[in-house]
């Protein structure tokens, strides 16, 4: 999805699909993204459970999809970048997974039946998303009941001044960020919308700076207010980061398994 005409102020999903459009193959080819220990659990998770339809929640490069592909019946790659599917169409065609199928819309209005999905999973997508709550809840209306949905992404430590220093960093790397939010804030979300929380898995993902930067082209001015906000970082904040000399840093994330009851 692309900016409308004008020269006026974004909404924020055209902001963010403006971000993220033009590094669409950047995020294919990501190794971050394409690999992982969260993956490998979903592979094995959908191995088990064979969804008949799934649907790929924020897709970005599209690797939950490509994951999914040879373990379900269908896989609905939905996002909010036209150039992002696109990418993940092209990647899907050349692994020659023929499954998969592209949707474009916004995380908070599906435009899919009810009941009409198996699973449901997002992987790094939802700290962009407008409104989680509002999502979750209609990620349970397209789950049927006993379905799965699978939430991946980064975490925010449950301490003020990490939690604020981790929002700085991720907004300055890219202006449409919207919010890393706590596993307590996830649980909490999970159980309005009427998704019962069954396993959480914690995880580690370290960041090679120059290529986090690069992937989606952070302005110097940018990376330079980073690399301060790191300098200047408190100790215990420093540690649990894993602050490297070159700026490499670690972050929490978490897999939160929820079903529809």
């Amino acid at each position: 999805m692309t900016a409308s005409g004008g020269s006026g102020p974004l909404s924020h999903e055209s902001h963010v699909a403006q971000m993220f459009g033009p590094q669409a193959a950047a995020y294919v080819a990501s190794a971050v993204h394409a690999r992982g220990a969260d993956l490998d659990a979903l592979g094995a998770l959908l191995a088990e459970v064979r969804p008949a339809r799934l649907l790929d929640l924020g897709c970005g490069g599209g690797h939950v999809s490509f994951c999914a592909a040879p373990l379900a019946g269908e896989v609905v790659a939905y996002d909010l970048s036209a150039d992002m599917l696109a990418a993940v169409e092209a990647e899907a065609e050349r692994r020659v997974l023929g499954n998969i199928r592209t949707r474009q819309g916004v995380a908070e209005q599906l435009p899919f039946a009810d009941a009409s999905f198996d699973v449901v999973a997002s992987r790094f997508s939802a700290h962009h998303w407008r409104d989680v709550p509002a999502a979750l809840r209609d990620v349970r209306r397209v789950l049927k009941d006993g379905g799965l949905a699978v939430m991946m992404d980064v975490v925010a430590p449950d301490w003020p001044v990490a939690d604020s220093f981790l929002q700085a960093v991720e907004l300055l790397r890219d202006p449409s960020h919207g919010r890393d939010y706590s596993e307590a804030e996830w649980v909490a979300f999970a159980e309005a919308a009427g998704l019962r929380p069954m396993r959480l898995a914690r995880r580690r993902l370290r960041l090679e700076f120059s290529a986090w930067v690069a992937r989606i082209r952070t302005p110097e001015l940018h990376v330079a207010a980073i690399r301060s906000l790191f300098a200047g970082a408190a100790a215990d904040v420093a540690a649990h980061f894993e602050v490297e000399a070159d700026g490499s840093f670690t972050l929490d994330t978490m897999t939160l398994e929820l079903e529809a009851g």
